[in-house]
């Protein structure tokens, strides 16, 4: 098995421009090629719409963001999709320039230095592990749908809508149970993921258009609701509950980058991997967008309140019935399950990248990779184990659905920012110019956004800054739905702070230990940590 590599920083001007073959990428960029190369460009575009899933997360937080806004929830969605594609661009030309695992945290460490560096990619994991926990209890709003043998606590007569208390308790079991198979597959082969994961997609993509199809033939009313707040809650400010259903939005249109973290696992990542970061959030924004505007064409009613208890898989299941409507939740079914292998697998390789510059515990161990399967076995264990704790001490807590999933993607942003603020402050100090004149494998120029690669990051950072207040805001309708738990109302906060001290902390005693630790300058490749 490999060792951890301890890689020379490169400088901007010293670094290969162009490099002409997938054996030499990683060593250009400081590493032996450890992982096998496996992924075409399908898969990476499948990489980052599977962690997107909108059948996954759409049908899981339907009910959410029509609970707040009503009707006109639907405009959170474009608001949404235009600031994350800004992020989007960004990260596009980060993994032109920058294709290794770990995007998130290598991308900060080279462009802001290894404190900024390692706390962005502790966030991350944090966050990816409870995304991993959020997308695996989404099988709750589709099993029971399917066969009401799937409600295992309390029996098929038990509530299975997600909110309530046996609800809950039975998607902690169900995504345990998905979170093992998960976890086998990716430590099979990257081979074996990549084919899962397009297969899921493929599926995922069919079943959108087909399920959209579906639902704008069986009309209730026209698509101008969308311009009403029919259904949305009674009292208060529109803007204020808009702004919550905007929630469903942010948390679906995340990972994207996830086509980065598989870099040194793709073919001709220059080329490749940009155009299916781009790629995989605008088909997934378009999809979600019809989504929405078919379900709430179609839904029996907008005011009894079923579209908030049974979601999207109410309005199949009413509306489709029958054969048509159990098949297009078995497509979900599958969505949920790619998109769980995808976090997964995007979260291992994160701690595998950190691992690899000796910057987490047990980390000879974690950036361990199997010649035989060329993956790393450990960190896709690890991430499996800690996302089912996740659920675990979570279980019958009727807020599950709701409050992890503001949790995660809030760690998500933030980590995001580790990236796009310093790199904002990078092109106004001009330290990317060198980079712009790339090429790529095929020597081609590397994706660049030219002269809007300015407004376009400060777009990106302030609407980054926006969303994390908006999705940590202590909102009880989130938070604690009994209304009785001022520590749940405030778990937002709470938690990402005291994930931050424990981060800094073990950083804290990192560096008295060794001193010898490197802060290598921002101009070269790796400013990476040294650690036990």
């Amino acid at each position: 098995m490999s060792s951890p590599s301890r890689s020379t920083p490169l400088s901007p001007r010293t670094e290969p421009a162009a490099v002409r073959t997938d054996s030499a990428e990683p060593n250009a960029l400081g590493y032996p090629q450890d992982l096998h190369r496996g992924v075409g460009s399908f898969a990476s575009f499948a990489a980052g719409f599977s962690f997107v899933s909108i059948l996954t997360t759409v049908f899981q937080l339907f009910g959410l963001g029509f609970s707040f806004g009503g009707a006109a929830f639907f405009w959170a969605w474009p608001v949404v999709f235009v600031g994350q594609l800004m992020v989007a661009l960004n990260f596009a030309q980060l993994a032109a320039w920058w294709p290794i695992s770990g995007a998130i945290f290598q991308w900060s460490s080279r462009l802001a230095g290894s404190v900024v560096g390692w706390f962005t990619g502790w966030t991350m994991i944090i966050g990816q592990i409870l995304t991993v926990a959020v997308a695996a209890v989404a099988v709750q709003a589709v099993l029971p749908a399917i066969w009401s043998g799937f409600q295992i606590v309390g029996g098929p007569t038990a509530d299975s809508a997600p909110l309530s208390a046996t609800g809950a308790q039975n998607a902690v079991v169900l995504g345990i149970i998905m979170l093992a198979i998960t976890t086998a597959v990716n430590i099979v082969s990257v081979k074996l993921m990549a084919r899962v994961t397009s297969v899921g997609v493929t599926i995922e993509i069919v079943g959108v258009v087909v399920l959209v199809a579906a639902l704008f033939l069986l009309p209730e009313r026209s698509a101008s609701v969308v311009f009403t707040p029919e259904g949305r809650a009674p009292g208060g400010s529109y803007l204020w509950v808009w702004l919550a259903s905007a929630l469903m939005a942010a948390y679906v249109m995340v990972g994207f980058d996830s086509a980065g973290e598989l870099s040194e696992e793709t073919h001709a990542p220059r080329r490749t991997t940009p155009k299916t970061i781009i790629r995989a959030l605008t088909v997934s924004g378009l999809g979600g967008a019809l989504l929405i505007v078919a379900a709430l064409v179609a839904a029996p009613s907008l005011s009894d309140g079923s579209l908030v208890s049974g979601g999207l898989a109410g309005v199949v299941e009413s509306r489709l019935g029958g054969v048509l409507g159990r098949l297009l939740l078995c497509c979900v079914a599958v969505a949920v399950f790619a998109c769980t292998l995808a976090v997964q697998t995007s979260g291992s390789r994160m701690v595998y990248s950190m691992a690899r510059e000796r910057a987490l515990p047990f980390s000879a161990f974690l950036a361990r990779v199997s010649p035989r399967t060329g993956t790393p076995i450990a960190t896709s264990v690890v991430v499996g184990v800690a996302a089912a704790i996740a659920l675990a001490v979570n279980s019958g807590n009727s807020a599950l659905f709701t409050a992890l999933s503001s949790l995660c993607i809030a760690m998500l942003y933030l980590a995001y920012l580790g990236v796009t603020v310093p790199l904002l402050v990078r092109r106004l100090q001009g330290w990317t110019r060198d980079k712009e004149a790339g090429v790529d494998e095929d020597g081609r120029p590397l994706f660049s956004m030219g002269r809007w690669a300015i407004p376009v990051n400060v777009v990106a950072v302030v609407f980054q800054v926006l969303m994390v207040i908006n999705l940590a805001w202590p909102r009880a309708a989130i938070y604690d739905l009994t209304g009785h738990s001022w520590w749940l109302q405030w778990s937002a906060l709470l938690f990402i702070t005291a994930t931050l001290l424990v981060g800094g902390a073990y950083y804290a005693a990192t560096h008295r230990r060794h001193s010898a630790l490197r802060l290598v300058p921002t101009t070269a490749a790796i400013p990476l940590v040294e650690a036990a």
